[in-house]
């Protein structure tokens, strides 16, 4: 697909049929590139050869790699064991944010903040805000024109949309799948940090896990409510983590949109999906 056919807007009012001055118009689609004079007829069109490409790799592989993870036990608590786990099975990752297991808070809170950190990096550089920002809106707008038609009960309106439907649904599915490889990552990295601080809190000594929280004694390693296989620890860190998260992506997008802005000369002003809906 071609950045003119992307950015070819589509139909803001109903189809117009033959005699029908009151509906609206559709946006022609953009022409198909005619074939050189001198090309032979009967030669067929050879599509071209596929490019590898390390990236798409790294997400597939870092996908397949979650989910045996989340699977098997031994391969999850192993990959993560290799990033250290206490002071005689030390690691890169215990090293610099372990502590020697003596301050499991504020282990916890900066391993929330590297995995909000990567994942919101990892999101913010496969998504395409501009092109996710008009997908929806086109997606609003195409919406309230085929339910006129439907409406209408006119087959050549219904019709004249399936075109713009078809170039619609194959933007969507590439907005999509730039989310799903930026949720490879995010998957892979949520089972390896979470089973990290698991197993780093497991390997502590029992005064390191009972931790005052609010002039209450916890155990970090206890279950949240009786019956509940929940335990303190995994509820804390993950009260961590949305904050983190919530903080980081908003930040990343934001100055994701302003460096387009001011690459596009756009001009000042509030840069975000409403404007970069409107730019289409």
């Amino acid at each position: 697909m071609t950045a003119a056919a992307a950015d070819a807007p589509l139909p803001s009012g109903p189809a117009r049929a033959p005699g029908d001055d009151s509906a609206g118009t559709i946006a022609p689609l953009p022409a198909e590139p005619e074939a050189p004079a001198d090309a032979p007829a009967s030669t067929p069109a050879r599509p071209p050869a596929p490019v590898f490409k390390f990236s798409t790799f790294l997400y597939v592989f870092l996908g397949f790699l979650g989910l045996w993870m989340l699977i098997d036990q031994s391969a999850r608590n192993g990959i993560a064991g290799a990033l250290g786990t206490s002071v005689a099975h030390g690691g890169p990752l215990y090293f610099a944010i372990g502590f020697q297991s003596n301050y499991l808070l504020l282990t916890m809170a900066l391993a929330g903040a590297v995995e909000m950190l990567v994942t919101s990096l990892a999101y913010n550089y496969t998504t395409d805000w501009v092109k996710a920002a008009k997908v929806q809106k086109w997606s609003a707008a195409f919406r309230k024109v085929q339910m006129e038609a439907i409406r209408s009960g006119k087959k050549d309106r219904i019709q004249a949309l399936r075109p713009h439907q078809e170039r619609l649904t194959r933007l969507s599915s590439e907005v999509s799948i730039a989310q799903f490889k930026g949720m490879a990552i995010t998957y892979f990295l949520l089972i390896l940090i979470y089973t990290w601080v698991g197993l780093v809190i497991g390997s502590a000594t029992a005064q390191a896990q009972t931790i005052q929280l609010g002039g209450a004694s916890i155990d970090l390693v206890g279950h949240v409510l009786n019956g509940l296989p929940i335990p303190w620890w995994f509820l804390i860190f993950s009260l961590y983590t949305i904050p983190f998260s919530l903080v980081f992506r908003r930040l990343l997008k934001h100055v994701w949109l302003r460096r387009y802005a001011e690459e596009h000369h756009l001009g000042a002003g509030p840069v975000g999906p409403e404007a970069a809906g409107g730019a289409a």
